[in-house]
C-alpha cells in the first residue's frame, strides 16, 4: 500500500482553498502552511502567463526527515504516509534540512515540528483529505498508487506526470499532471520584486538574485511562503567549538602515541580544552533546540538511522574520554595514558567527523553531500585544535621538538585545509543546487567573508607558524598563528552553513 497524490494543475483555478480546508483542518498558525499555492508568471505585459502549483509534502517512498530525525518522531505509516508525533519531537530542524521540498516547518504554537500527514486521522476512518474535498475543479486526487484499480493510480499510469526534485531518489508520491517546469523548479523563477498579495521574506528576496533564472521565460515567483534558514550562528559556532575540542585532544593523543612529551599542556591543557570545548558543543546544540526541555529525548528515545543521535553519543563518550585523561594524568598511570591516547584519537575523530554524516543525511542541502566533507572535518580539527595549544605551547616550558611537532602538525593541517577548499570550489559539483551555493560562497553575496574571513587568516597563520617548523620562532607568531586559524575557520563555517541553506527548494 502506498498513498500518494496527484494534482492536475491543468485544471487548478488557484483559489486557495485548498490552503484554507488544511488550515482549518489542522488549526495552522497565521503564516504558516502545510499546503500552500505557488504562483509564476512568465512573459512580459502583454503577453504573459501565471502558472500555479500546488506545494506540500512529498510522501516520500524513502522518506529522508524519517531517517535524520533523532527521537523517531517523523515516521513513515504502513499505508506510506510520513506523519509526525509532536510529543516526541524536540525541534532540531533536521527534518527541514533533510527534505529537498521545504515541506516542514517549526509550528510557532507547539515549537515542534509539522507538515501535511495527508490528514491521516481522516484516512483512518475512510474519509478523503481535506484538501480533497474543498477543491471546486478536482484537481487533487488522493489514493492508493499500488492498487492498479484506484483513480489515482489509473490517471497516473495513463497521463504523463511529473514530480518535484527527481534528481534526490526520495521516491515522491506527489504527483503533478501540466505543471509548468518553472513552478517545479524554484531554480528557474526567482520572486519578484514583490508578490502580488504580499512582500517575499527577507531570505527569498535575498537569494533571488544569485539564481540563474530563465532568460528565455523571464519566469518569476510571484507568491510563495517563507522559508528562513532553519540553522543559525549557533550551528555555525557549534561546528568550531567541537573542532576545537576534537583537535586538541586528538593532537595530544598522537603526541602521546609517537613519545613526544607535551608536558602539562598535553597533561591537562589538552583536556581541559578539550571538555570545554564539548560542553560548550552541548549547550549550543540544546539552546537551538526549540523544545530544549526534551534534548534528553536524544538518550531516551534513540533513533539509531540519525546521526543526530550517533552524534550526541560520541560527544558524551569523548567528554568521558576527556576527563579519564586528566584522572591517568593526576595518577601518573602511563599504561592508562596510553590507552586514552588511543581511546582520544578515535573518539576525536568521531566528534569531528560524525557531522559530515549527518550533513550526508540533509539531502535539502547539496552542498553540504560533498564527499570530501567527512575528511575536511578532521583537517578542520587538526587545524583549530592544534592552533588552541599553539596559543598556550609558548608558556608551557616545552622543549623545541615538542614545538616543532604542534607547528607542523598545524602547518600541515592548514595547508591540507587550503587545498580541500580549492578542491571543493574550483570543480564541478554534483547538483546545480551545490554549483549555486559554491559560487555564493567564492563570486556571490559571502565571497568577502570567505576570501578575507576565512582564506586570508588562514594562509597568513600557516606562514607565521612556518619559522617554527623545528621549534625555534617567536611566541608572539605562535600565539597569532593560533587565534588567527580560529578567526579563520568561524568565518568559513558561516559562509559554509549559511550558502547551504540558501537556494530555494520550493
Amino acid at each position: 500500500m502506498r498513498y500518494g497524490f496527484a494534482i492536475d494543475q491543468r485544471t487548478c483555478i488557484g483559489c486557495h482553498a485548498c490552503t484554507v480546508a488544511c488550515k482549518t483542518e489542522h488549526e495552522v498558525p497565521l503564516g504558516q502552511f502545510r499546503t500552500w499555492v505557488k504562483y509564476v508568471d512568465a512573459g512580459e505585459f502583454p503577453n504573459t502567463t501565471r502558472s500555479f502549483g500546488v506545494m506540500r509534502c512529498n510522501h516520500c517512498t524513502d522518506a529522508p526527515c524519517v531517517k535524520i530525525c533523532p527521537t523517531g518522531a517523523l515516521f513513515k505509516r504502513d499505508d506510506g504516509i510520513v506523519d509526525f508525533d509532536n510529543e516526541r519531537c524536540i525541534g532540531c530542524k533536521s527534518c527541514m534540512q533533510a527534505c529537498p521540498y521545504d515541506a516542514i516547518y517549526i509550528d510557532q504554537d507547539t515549537h515542534t515540528a509539522a507538515k501535511c500527514n495527508m490528514c491521516a486521522h481522516r484516512v483512518d476512518n475512510d474519509m478523503e483529505p481535506a484538501c480533497v474535498v474543498v477543491c471546486p475543479t478536482h484537481s487533487i486526487w488522493v489514493g492508493d498508487l499500488d492498487d492498479p484499480t484506484s483513480g489515482i493510480a489509473t490517471l497516473v499510469s495513463t497521463q504523463q506526470t511529473a514530480v518535484r526534485s527527481p534528481e534526490q531518489n526520495t521516491g515522491p508520491n506527489v504527483f503533478y499532471l501540466g505543471a509548468d517546469r518553472a513552478v517545479l523548479d524554484p531554480l528557474v523563477a526567482p520572486v519578484a520584486d514583490t508578490y502580488i498579495w504580499a512582500e517575499p521574506d527577507a531570505h527569498r528576496r535575498e537569494t533571488a538574485a544569485d539564481l540563474p533564472g530563465d532568460r528565455t521565460t523571464k519566469a518569476r515567483t510571484t507568491l510563495n511562503t517563507a522559508h528562513p534558514r532553519p540553522w543559525g550562528w549557533r550551528v555555525t559556532t557549534y561546528l568550531w567549538t567541537k573542532a576545537v575540542a576534537a583537535g586538541a585532544l586528538a593532537v595530544a593523543g598522537l603526541a602521546h602515541i609517537l613519545g613526544i612529551d607535551l608536558g602539562w599542556l598535553g597533561d591537562y591543557a589538552a583536556p581541559a580544552v578539550a571538555m570545554a570545548g564539548a560542553a560548550l558543543t552541548g549547550v549550543l546544540l540544546i539552546w537551538d533546540l526549540k523544545r530544549p526541555e526534551r534534548f534528553l529525548y536524544i538518550f531516551l528515545r534513540s533513533n539509531w538511522s540519525s546521526w543526530l543521535v550517533w552524534g550526541a553519543y560520541a560527544l558524551a563518550a569523548f567528554g568521558g574520554v576527556a576527563a579519564l585523561w586528566v584522572l591517568a594524568a593526576f595518577l601518573g598511570s602511563a599504561w592508562g595514558a596510553t590507552v586514552l591516547a588511543w581511546a582520544a584519537l578515535v573518539s576525536g575523530a568521531l566528534v569531528a567527523g560524525y557531522t559530515g554524516f549527518l550533513f550526508g543525511q540533509a539531502e535539502g542541502r547539496d552542498l553540504w553531500q560533498s564527499p570530501l566533507l567527512f575528511w575536511h572535518l578532521l583537517v578542520q580539527a587538526a587545524m583549530v585544535g592544534t592552533g588552541a595549544l599553539l596559543v598556550v605551547a609558548p608558556f608551557a616550558g616545552l622543549s623545541d621538538g615538542a614545538v616543532g611537532f604542534l607547528v607542523r602538525v598545524f602547518v600541515l593541517s592548514t595547508g591540507l585545509h587550503l587545498l580541500m577548499l580549492l578542491i571543493e570550489y574550483s570543480g564541478r559539483h554534483a547538483s546545480r543546487q551545490a554549483t549555486l551555493a559554491a559560487h555564493i560562497i567564492t563570486r556571490g553575496r559571502y565571497a568577502r567573508l570567505f576570501w578575507l574571513g576565512a582564506i586570508v587568516p588562514a594562509v597568513v597563520a600557516a606562514a607565521l607558524a612556518a619559522p617554527s617548523w623545528n621549534g625555534s620562532a617567536g611566541a608572539a607568531l605562535l600565539v597569532a598563528a593560533g587565534l588567527l586559524t580560529q578567526i579563520s575557520l568561524l568565518a568559513y563555517e558561516t559562509a559554509f552553513v549559511r550558502a547551504g541553506q540558501d537556494p530555494p527548494l520550493s
